[in-house]
């Protein structure tokens, strides 16, 4: 366990290293690119850094509070996602009993399993019952209007919200021989490197971006920002094998498998905003747009890579 914790804070005191060199950079490209704020590349640059800066705090004191700090802090962010889900969906009053069930019973019976590492229950309980639930409830009210719509909609949010999103703090709950008391460490390898992969691939296209890889979906994405932060991000995985049970091989393999996933979570998400009209999920992070627009790439990647590591262990 005190191995666990100094290799935790060893992480952050890194992670903050990072973002005080990224802040400083910024700041010289503001006052030699940008002093009156006119160059937007510049600006994103820096919005993002403050960005990062409150949600590696806010994630850095759930990680050192341990399991319950961990638990809780993502069934906030399911909740703050569910919530920008459901505004942007076709719901009507006649969903309104369905939608409370979502937010106030099967968010919290979903975290409730985790923490008792119920996997039998919490595996299937959002795909299966809750799923069941959400047209029962709805068809009480009699309103046949858009219905199939209606409901797909209030469970495709279950799904990303709170079913993959679970999956994060879900890695508590594995049984790692030798591996007892760091799973907390999981949590973080899975984060930097899928987040990470994000902000190479923005880099990445910025400094040699030319072909779009989805024009309709994401203007700003390029086959050659693609490559770079993939590969980029894969290679820092494998770096950070360290804080894993695995080995520097098999920490790049996972972390190729988590980036790509990610990737297109994001063009996924991408496609559901456009179909809406919207440039954002919402505006809760500055930089940032929503808490969707930076979960989009964990919520896709969390399940896969929560259920490679439970069966290479159990396969061992």
């Amino acid at each position: 366990m005190n191995d666990a914790r100094s290799d935790l804070i060893t992480l952050v005191l890194g992670i903050f290293a990072v973002l005080i060199f990224a802040s400083l950079v910024g700041y010289v490209l503001h006052r030699r690119l940008s002093p009156d704020g006119s160059n937007s590349a510049v600006e994103n640059l820096n919005a993002r850094i403050k960005a990062w800066w409150i949600m590696v705090i806010f994630i850095g004191i759930a990680f050192l509070a341990g399991r319950a700090g961990v638990i809780v802090l993502f069934a906030f962010c399911s909740f703050a996602a569910l919530r920008e889900f459901i505004t942007l969906t076709n719901t009507k009053r006649a969903d309104h009993w369905a939608l409370a069930s979502a937010f106030f019973v099967v968010l919290p019976i979903q975290y409730y399993l985790l923490w008792a590492e119920e996997y039998g229950i919490y595996s299937i309980f959002v795909p299966v019952y809750a799923f069941l639930l959400m047209p029962i409830i709805s068809v009480l009210r009699g309103d046949t209007e858009r219905f199939l719509i209606r409901i797909a909609e209030v469970q495709w949010a279950l799904m990303i919200c709170v079913f993959c999103a679970s999956h994060v703090p879900a890695l508590l709950t594995l049984n790692i021989p030798g591996y007892e008391g760091r799973n907390v460490l999981l949590i973080a390898f899975l984060v930097i490197v899928v987040q990470l992969s994000d902000v190479l691939q923005y880099v990445w296209g910025k400094l040699l971006g030319r072909t779009k890889i989805a024009p309709k979906l994401s203007p700003s994405k390029t086959v050659e920002g693609f490559a770079g932060g993939v590969a980029s991000a894969t290679l820092i995985g494998a770096s950070l094998w360290w804080i894993t049970p695995f080995t520097p091989l098999q920490a790049g393999l996972l972390s190729l498998v988590i980036t790509l996933m990610g990737f297109f979570g994001g063009l996924v998400m991408s496609a559901i905003k456009r179909d809406r009209g919207v440039k954002d999920w919402g505006n809760l992070i500055e930089g940032h747009g929503g808490l969707i627009d930076r979960l989009d790439s964990v919520v896709f990647s969390a399940p896969i890579f929560f259920h490679l590591v439970r069966y290479w262990w159990s396969l061992t």
